[in-house]
């Protein structure tokens, strides 16, 4: 990777400054000088979410000299008279703001988990207002986003990886000092900083999809503080960048055809009357936006890439579903309109340059960091190749591999390579698996739970990411019941959909 100017002396400075950083940091090492962080008091204050507050944690902890930065906190206080602690709870991503979820966490558990329990939302490190992480400028985002996302040509591959590159760059020139800390490890002694400031002697944690990543670095790094985890949407932790890709290609053309089959069968989504032939109309439809973007009542045209994640944006949720059979419906009669909103409502963009949040850059940052580099250009499109040939949507396919091109060319990465959870926590862990999840596939939930000798797997026979608050009462019930008594469900336990 070729630097220019200050940004190439900045590398060589990072790089040097790295290797005290890139060493796994222990429970035991992490205590040590971190006394004033977690005896520090925490000064809620009344704000639109219930309560707010700064936390103040080391921005290097092996390091502690360089200094602080502030993650922003929230809080649900409990309704009745008993207190059993905090939940802290995750959305995902990585990138997701916690702040506001705290009160989604807190309306979809039962009243008796709100009566006993505080919700504490936080957006960790790098994400939103802790200490934010701009890797491109709100035009860069937009345009990344628009580009071609499944390259066929060497123009357009010379295309995705230059502008690719400009990803890791941008993190440096724009957000120098956060940047290179904002891995899930830094994260997760964040997460014991804000338990013990918390006065809990234990963590409990509700955390979803990227949120049981960051739950597994916690469990991995501090076994005796555990307290009750939820890990639900769960990511394997021995996979790689490559293999997590190659996972959800394989989860969003299930996830697809299963909306598809159901679209087939409601008079009125109207696009097909069998899976096949929805899926037909959908590939004729990519196709034609490669070369022909559609018009938009919103300002951009909708391109391959836009629809590509307006339908991925989808499959997250069956309560999307109708909505995308619109917008499929309104693209093949010439208006991308539908699309468009749906890629938009992915990627928090509310205008043609305008985001609600920095999730884009703070995907890159964190997930680029956490994971060993991807193969280069060649490599991606020999992946590209082999995980679009013989699935329904070819383009999904493609697209999946080649959205790893940031990360090929990032700044540094975690020393310690993927592999399975290792913790030695004695606590009950509650992993969940959705049946159909695209974003998480299913076999994930089954290794972690492999992977942790405490933890019961509950399942969720339906579609969807995520299982909890998707509208299954058995699941709910089980989430509740978990986190009131500690009592895990009976082996093999699985919620109808």
């Amino acid at each position: 990777m070729t630097y220019r100017g200050d940004v190439k002396r900045l590398v060589i400075l990072i790089v040097i400054l790295l290797g005290a950083m890139l060493t796994p940091i222990t429970a035991d090492a992490a205590d040590a000088g971190l006394s004033s962080y977690r005896n520090q008091t925490i000064h809620w204050h009344a704000c639109n979410l219930g309560q707010c507050a700064t936390l103040t944690v080391p921005l290097d902890y092996s390091d502690l000299s360089r200094g602080d930065i502030g993650l922003a906190i929230s809080r649900v206080r409990h309704t009745g008279p008993s207190f059993q602690g905090s939940i802290v709870v995750n959305p995902g991503g990585p990138g997701e703001s916690g702040l506001e979820f705290a009160s989604y966490a807190a309306m979809f558990l039962a009243p008796s988990v709100a009566k006993e329990f505080d919700f504490i939302g936080l957006d960790p490190r790098g994400v939103q207002k802790s200490a934010p992480v701009t890797c491109m400028t709100p035009k860069q985002t937009a345009a990344w986003l628009a580009l071609d996302s499944s390259p066929d040509s060497p123009k357009e591959v010379a295309a995705i990886m230059r502008a690719a590159d400009q990803i890791p760059r941008g993190c440096l020139k724009r957000s120098p000092r956060i940047a290179p800390f904002v891995g899930t490890p830094s994260a997760a002694q964040d997460l014991d900083i804000l338990r013990a400031a918390l006065g809990e002697k234990k963590l409990n944690w509700l955390g979803f999809s990227y949120g049981t990543y960051l739950g597994t670095a916690y469990l991995e790094a501090f076994p005796d503080r555990v307290g009750r985890f939820v890990l639900d949407g769960a990511l394997d932790p021995k996979l790689n960048a490559m293999q997590i890709s190659a996972g959800q290609s394989v989860g969003f053309q299930q996830a697809f055809q299963n909306f598809a089959a159901d679209c087939s069968r409601r008079r009125a989504c109207g696009i097909g009357t069998s899976a096949a032939d929805v899926t037909d109309k959908v590939n004729r439809l990519l196709a034609q936006l490669e070369s022909h973007p559609l018009r938009t009542d919103q300002g951009p045209r909708l391109t391959q890439s836009l629809a590509i994640g307006g339908m991925l944006t989808a499959m997250y949720s069956t309560d999307m579903w109708e909505p995308l059979g619109d917008a499929i419906t309104q693209a093949l009669a010439g208006s991308g309109t539908g699309l468009l909103e749906l890629a938009w409502a992915g990627s928090e963009q509310t205008g043609p340059t305008k985001f609600t949040t920095n999730s884009q850059s703070a995907y890159y940052a964190i997930s680029c960091w956490d994971l060993p580099a991807p193969p280069g250009a060649a490599g991606l499109s020999a992946a590209a190749a082999r995980w679009s040939a013989d699935v329904p949507v070819p383009e999904f396919a493609r697209s999946m591999a080649w959205s790893n091109a940031p990360c090929t060319t990032w700044f540094a990465h975690d020393s310690k390579k993927p592999a399975a959870a290792s913790s030695t926590t004695k606590a009950p862990i509650l992993v969940i698996g959705t049946r159909f999840d695209p974003a998480t596939p299913y076999p994930w939930a089954v290794a972690l739970s492999s992977q942790l000798p405490t933890s019961r797997l509950l399942t969720y026979e339906g579609n969807g990411h995520t299982a909890f608050g998707s509208g299954s009462a058995c699941i709910d019930r089980q989430v509740d019941e978990y986190l009131l008594r500690g009592t895990l469900p009976g082996a093999g336990t699985s919620c109808p959909a």
